[in-house]
């Protein structure tokens, strides 16, 4: 495509590779004249901005020559004689050789002629800029002369060699070697090429055509290959391009053949070798590869002659391309249609007549108005090729690949392409660790490897886990939890048997007395029965029945109406309840213990009750728990200062059935109310539960980085609690939750990155039907390839599709497990009565809520076709395809249940909450047509009120979940900025009206409400990433019908409010 046209009748330069912005240099040309027949010469400087969308270029400097030019070339030489821009060489007529400082034009401020040499006898037709050396000019004209000046001394130029050439013929060409610095070529009229060696000073090669036809126009070296050339032949006779290499230079190794008559110019790109432009008499511009002989970009005819084409060094697909109508034009090989720059100046004349109102279109004649279209390149060229790449591929691989060594010149055999596979390793101290772990799982010797992970731990806390995680392999652990909480009952006892023992010495006068008093009475008790022993031996018992001491006092029952008194009655009368209530009234407590065991079990509870609620010592409330049994008041009640006492508490009294949720609750509390300094310390509470999942979730708070030593320390503690639950046969302990499974997947693709991929497979749960989990191990198992054979393969983690399948083999009793019906995602109603196939898109068909039935055959084919989506009627609106984004695919897994005879399909997820169609006005189950004035849109179904739409009451337990969704979206809306995330919002609030629907209905499973309730307790706990850990969890195990209406604009607030950290 033309990219920028300039009318100048004038030779043209680039500017070199290394300068920027690019340039093009101009100068009126000595063979052309214009119409003022001027003999003036002008040397121009214009930027070319390929960011203006303009056709024109921009004049930066212009300086007025005294001659006119036959060639022009920008060489990059600046050794303190330049400022940077480079010099431009003009050769002229009679032998005239100018060089030209660029800076000095581009500013117009110092002389910009650098010097003048008039060395050669005839028009100066060919120049050279070493590559190798920029002060080195290699200049021809007529005569065969050719001299090579030192620009930092021009005052002697050098000869490459005698002349050679007889007789002596104009030098058309010069091209110094793009390999060898020493190495110069001239290309004559003859058809001959000669190649000069400075160092010898002498040609040491001619190239010629022995047809004696070629007349040499154009001569350029190969970029890459130092012994590869091309020559042109202006000649009409033989309009040909020969490609020579000069190992083998008795006949061209190619030659092109696809201009009509003679080839004025080429110009071979220095960004790929395989592209070759030339231009020819037949007004042609032709771009070849090399490679192939063939032409791979053509430019329409032009208007006249191109005498000049150059590719710009600074971007590789463009060229320029100047002709003999007075024309410069700038091209790009990219390709692109013609009719948008005819559009585009159409629309530039149009605005030059339009006075301020629209032309009328304008009528293109048929032939006119079909737009050449310009092909780009057939293949892509080498600068927009890699040459090299690297990619990172799953297991920690990286694969390389980069261009050959050796050039890319022809050959026989196709060059080797290689690629590299080599495996990056990262985090080797995670690796060691991981291997640690992986052997002490092996070999069952967990025991030692908690201990160990004990010993080397510095953190207190640390210590304590891993001591807490090593008693779950040991017996009696309940014991064991209590000694490492500082609670040994050995060590108890002696505390209590020393106090005791303190206590009896400091009471030994007062229990001597009363030694006394027993020994007093004790004499006189034998004394009087010694008395009656001999006198009375066979009545004993009556004797023994009737004595009374001496020493002793007859004690009396008092019946007076004090406290003594009325106890004394109510204890004749058997008024137990009374005499207690007595006791307690004066706090004689020990009275009413004793009297109430009297009194049975009832009583007993009941003094002990109002016992403990007058009761206000510093460990009432601890007596009072141990008393009542009522844990759970011990777990919400009790100081969390006193934690390590509660969980003492639980470890001691608790039963083994409730010990897992009440630490649960403790750790929970502990997480929520006590903030970061506890929410480690809970740890402990989930070890002694067992609780797998929590424990993750709890790490997940400490540790938001993830860091991958970070992840492995919590491998370390869900794997070893997690054999120790097997051990127990917990069926719990094998089957991981959300978070945890969430964590075994991230951490066995952080092992696969580091090319373990058989440790990495070893680590994923089994028995998981999460999706990521099951991706992953299939991933892993084909990523090992011959390391798996023999070895059964994981299921298919995909739903499989059979395209083509017939869609007649669907059933309505069983639906094959691996096929997926491209049915409407609204569910339909079905009975088995035998009526014809016909279209869903019947004489009334706004989608309503309706008990109407269709036969399946309305899903039938009369043949086997593929499943295609079903034709939707004129009130039919799909629901908008974002909805279903999110909703996973049938699992290949599970099986489709059999639906009944008749029922009432849910709601479609682009529906509102509505009742029952019984419940619904009239007008709101009408079948009026759309647009009808009797059609009761959604719009009015949200309007109805309440009490119209007849909701249940949404159950009490269920409720936290809509108050935790509801305050969760108020959050999201007063943090969103955007007004397409409120909207969002807006109808999420909607569409989560279905799932309370469903609640108050009580029709979602147990698996469902169970998911529900964790996903609102970790937003409770602000915790998303586990909330959405868990929304995948509920989706990849329940049925599609069931939750397709509200999970998936439930898991689009959860990815905003983790969006929005609110």
């Amino acid at each position: 495509m033309k990219l920028k046209e300039l009318e100048r009748p004038a030779v043209q330069v680039w500017s070199p590779a290394s300068q920027y912005p690019v340039y093009l240099a101009t100068g009126t040309s000595a063979q052309q004249l214009d119409a003022s027949f001027s003999t003036s010469g002008t040397l121009e400087i214009f930027e070319v901005d390929f960011r203006d969308p303009s056709l024109d270029l921009k004049r930066k400097g212009v300086l007025s020559a005294s001659s006119r030019f036959h060639k022009l070339i920008w060489g990059s030489f600046g050794n303190g004689l330049l400022e940077g821009s480079g010099v431009i060489a003009g050769g002229g007529d009679n032998g005239m050789l100018t060089l030209y400082n660029v800076t000095h034009i581009l500013s117009s401020g110092k002389e910009p002629v650098i010097a003048q040499r008039q060395k050669h006898l005839g028009a100066v037709r060919a120049l050279d800029f070493n590559p190798f050396q920029g002060n080195l000019l290699a200049s021809g004209a007529s005569d065969s002369e050719i001299f090579i000046w030192d620009l930092n001394n021009l005052s002697a130029p050098m000869t490459p060699g005698s002349k050679s050439q007889q007789p002596p013929e104009d030098i058309k060409a010069l091209s110094w070697n793009r390999q060898v610095q020493h190495i110069l070529s001239s290309a004559h009229p003859s058809g001959k090429a000669v190649v000069w060696d400075l160092r010898k000073k002498e040609p040491i090669i001619k190239v010629s055509d022995h047809s004696n036809r070629m007349h040499c126009s154009g001569l350029a070296w190969h970029p890459d290959v130092a012994t590869q050339l091309v020559l042109c032949s202006e000649d009409d006779r033989l309009p040909v391009i020969q490609l020579w290499d000069l190992r083998f230079a008795s006949s061209p190794l190619k030659v092109l053949e696809s201009h009509s008559r003679g080839i004025l110019s080429v110009s071979w790109s220095q960004a790929d070798a395989d592209l070759l432009l030339s231009s020819a008499k037949d007004n042609q511009i032709l771009c070849w590869n090399l490679g192939s002989g063939e032409v791979v970009y053509k430019l329409p005819p032009q208007s006249s002659w191109c005498f000049d084409v150059q590719w710009c060094p600074r971007d590789p697909p463009v060229f320029s391309a100047a002709s003999f109508d007075g024309w410069i034009s700038l091209y790009s090989v990219m390709g692109r249609s013609w009719e948008v720059q005819h559009l585009r100046q159409a629309d530039k004349i149009s605005s030059s007549f339009s006075r301020g109102q629209p032309l009328p279109p304008l009528q293109v004649p048929e032939q006119v108005a079909q737009a050449s279209l310009v092909p780009p390149l057939k293949k892509p060229p080498k600068w927009m090729r890699r040459p090299t790449g690297v990619s990172f591929a799953f297991g920690g691989k990286l694969v390389t690949f980069g261009l050959p060594s050796t050039p890319d010149f022809q050959v026989s055999q196709p060059c080797p392409r290689l690629v590299f596979i080599s495996q990056v390793t990262t985090e080797s101290e995670f690796l060691m660790r991981s291997a640690e772990l992986q052997e002490a799982l092996g070999s069952g010797n967990l025991l030692n490897y908690c201990q160990n992970k004990s010993k080397r731990t510095s953190l207190s806390s640390e210590k304590m886990l891993w001591q807490f995680l090593k008693v779950t392999f040991e017996q009696d652990t309940r014991t064991k939890f209590l000694k490492l909480l500082g609670y040994s009952k050995e060590e108890l006892q002696k505390k209590v048997a020393t106090q005791l023992e303190s206590d009896l010495g400091l009471g030994e006068r007062p229990q001597s007395k009363e030694d006394d008093l027993n020994s007093n009475r004790q004499p006189a008790f034998c004394s009087q029965a010694s008395k009656h022993t001999a006198e009375e031996t066979s009545a004993s018992s009556a004797f023994f029945d009737e004595l009374v001491p001496q020493n002793m006092a007859p004690w009396e029952i008092p019946i007076t109406e004090d406290t003594d008194g009325l106890l004394s009655q109510a204890l004749l009368l058997g008024e137990l309840g009374s005499a207690v209530e007595l006791c307690l009234k004066e706090e004689r407590f020990a009275d009413a213990i004793i009297l109430a065991q009297a009194g049975g079990e009832d009583l007993l509870k009941q003094t002990q009750e109002r016992y403990l609620a007058k009761s206000k010592t510093k460990v009432s409330s601890l007596l009072a728990c141990v008393v009542r049994k009522n844990w759970k008041d011990v777990v919400c009640s009790c100081s969390l200062k006193s934690w390590r006492e509660a969980l003492a508490l639980l470890l001691t009294y608790s039963e083994p059935e409730k010990l897992h949720e009440l630490c649960d609750m403790l750790g929970t509390r502990m997480e929520q109310e006590g903030g970061g300094a506890l929410t480690s310390d809970a740890r402990l509470c989930y070890v002694c539960s067992g609780s797998v999942e929590r424990l993750a979730e709890c790490w997940a708070k400490c540790h938001q980085a993830s860091s991958p030593m970070a992840l492995q320390d919590l491998m370390e503690l869900v794997t070893v609690l997690n054999r120790s639950l097997e051990l127990l046969k917990r069926p719990d302990g094998v089957i991981p939750g959300p978070a945890t499974a969430y964590r075994f997947t991230q951490y066995a693709t952080l092992l696969a990155s580091q090319g373990s991929l058989a440790t990495a497979m070893s680590f994923l749960p089994t028995g998981c039907a999460q999706p990521l989990v099951q991706q992953l191990r299939d991933r892993l198992f084909h990523a090992q390839g011959s390391a798996v054979l023999g070895q059964q393969p994981p299921p298919f983690p995909f739903p499989r599709v059979v395209v083509g399948a017939a869609t007649s083999s669907h059933t309505l009793g069983l639906q094959p497990s691996h096929q997926v019906p491209a049915l409407s995602p609204r569910p339909r109603v079905f009975t088995p009565q035998s009526s014809p196939a016909m279209p869903l898109a019947s004489s009334r068909p706004s989608p309503r809520l309706d008990s109407r039935v269709q036969n399946l055959s309305d899903y039938r084919t009369s043949r086997p076709q593929a499943a295609q989506p079903l034709p939707l009627g004129p009130g039919v609106r799909p629901g908008p395809q974002d909805s279903w984004k999110d909703a996973p695919g049938p699992r290949g897994t599970l099986q489709r249940k059999k639906l009944p005879e008749t029922f009432t399909p849910p709601a479609p997820i682009t529906a509102p909450v509505m009742a029952p169609p019984s419940q619904l006005p009239a007008s709101a189950v009408s079948h009026a047509p759309p647009g009808a004035p009797g059609e009761c849109s959604l719009q009015q179904l949200q309007r109805l009120p309440p009490e119209k739409i007849g909701r249940k009451e949404l159950p009490p337990e269920h409720q936290p979940l809509k108050d935790s969704f509801e305050a969760l979206l108020r959050r999201c809306s007063l943090a969103a900025t955007d007004l397409k995330t409120k909207r969002k919002l807006e109808e999420a609030a909607q569409r989560l009206e279905c799932l309370y629907e469903k609640l108050c209905e009580r029709t979602l499973s147990p698996h469902v409400l169970a998911g529900l309730h964790e996903v609102a307790r970790c937003v409770e706990a602000r915790s998303f990433e586990q909330g959405l850990a868990a929304h995948a969890q509920v989706v990849g195990c329940s049925s599609f019908s069931e939750v397709s209406s509200f999970m998936p604009v439930l898991k689009a607030v959860l990815t905003i409010a983790h969006k929005l950290q609110v």
